[in-house]
C-alpha cells in the first residue's frame, strides 16, 4: 500500500491525478496540497494554505510517492517572473522537501519540448526545473511530458480552446488522429500514477523515466489497470 502527496490537485491534470488516486486500491494515503478545502474521505489528508510558501515547510512524513501537478499560466500569474515563481520556484522547494523528508519516487507533470537551452521562456523554465529536480537524487524520479492537454478549464485560454475543440473533434472520429499530439486530462493522470507507484512497488528499476506523448496513451489508456 503507497502513501502519496500530491501538490496541484485542483488543477486540469492535477484534479484527474487526485481521482485517479483514490479509485486506486494499493494507495492507502493521499496527503493533497490546496488553498481551499477538498473534498475529504477514508484515504484524503489535505493540506490547506492559502500561502503556498509555506507548503514545504508543511511536507508530510512518510509519503512514498510526490506526484506535482502544480503550474500556472503567464496571465493568472501576472507576468513570467510570478509564473516563474510558481512552476519553477515553489516546485523545486516542494521537491527538496518531499527528498529532505525521505519520499523515494518524484513524479513532475511537464511538458512536450521542454529545455533547459530552448531560447523560449516557457520551455526553458520547464526544462530548468527537470534538470533540478533529476539532480536531487531521488530513488526514481518520473517526467512526464504530454502535448496540448484536453480537458475543459475554468479559465479561458483563447488560442488552446480552439486547438482543443480540434483535437476533440479529431478524437471522437479516431484517437490516432489527436493521440500524436494532444492527450486527455485523464490519461496523463493515470500515466502519471501508473508509473509513479510501479516504481514504489518495484516494478520499473529506471532511476529516471521520461513519458512522451505515446507513453502516456499506452500507459494511461492501451494498459490501464488500477
Amino acid at each position: 500500500m503507497a502513501s502519496v502527496c500530491l501538490v496541484g490537485a485542483t488543477g486540469l491534470v492535477g484534479s484527474n491525478i487526485f481521482n485517479t488516486l483514490k479509485s486506486v486500491d494499493s494507495v492507502s494515503k493521499i496527503f493533497a496540497y490546496s488553498r481551499k478545502q477538498l473534498a475529504v474521505d477514508a484515504k484524503v489528508s489535505p493540506i490547506v494554505s492559502k500561502e503556498s510558501a509555506e507548503w514545504p515547510k508543511q511536507y508530510p512524513p512518510g509519503a512514498q510517492l510526490f506526484i506535482s501537478a502544480l503550474g500556472t499560466t503567464r496571465a493568472n500569474a501576472g507576468g513570467f517572473e510570478n509564473q516563474k515563481k510558481i512552476d519553477y520556484d515553489l516546485n523545486l522547494e516542494l521537491a527538496k522537501a518531499a527528498q529532505a523528508a525521505g519520499t523515494k519516487v518524484y513524479v513532475l507533470i511537464s511538458t512536450a519540448g521542454a529545455d533547459s537551452q530552448s531560447m523560449m521562456g516557457y520551455p526553458k523554465m520547464k526544462g530548468e526545473l527537470e534538470d533540478a529536480v533529476k539532480a536531487l537524487e531521488f530513488e526514481h524520479v518520473v517526467i512526464v511530458r504530454p502535448g496540448l492537454i484536453v480537458g475543459s478549464r475554468n479559465e479561458t485560454r483563447t488560442a488552446e480552446f480552439v486547438l482543443r475543440k480540434i483535437a476533440g473533434t479529431a478524437g471522437a472520429v479516431s484517437n490516432k488522429l489527436k493521440d500524436f499530439w494532444a492527450q486527455d486530462d485523464e490519461v496523463i493522470a493515470r500515466a502519471a500514477v501508473r508509473a509513479g507507484l510501479d516504481c514504489v512497488e518495484g516494478k520499473d528499476k529506471e532511476k529516471v523515466k521520461i513519458l512522451t506523448q505515446s507513453d502516456i496513451v499506452r500507459l494511461g489508456r492501451t494498459e490501464w489497470k488500477q
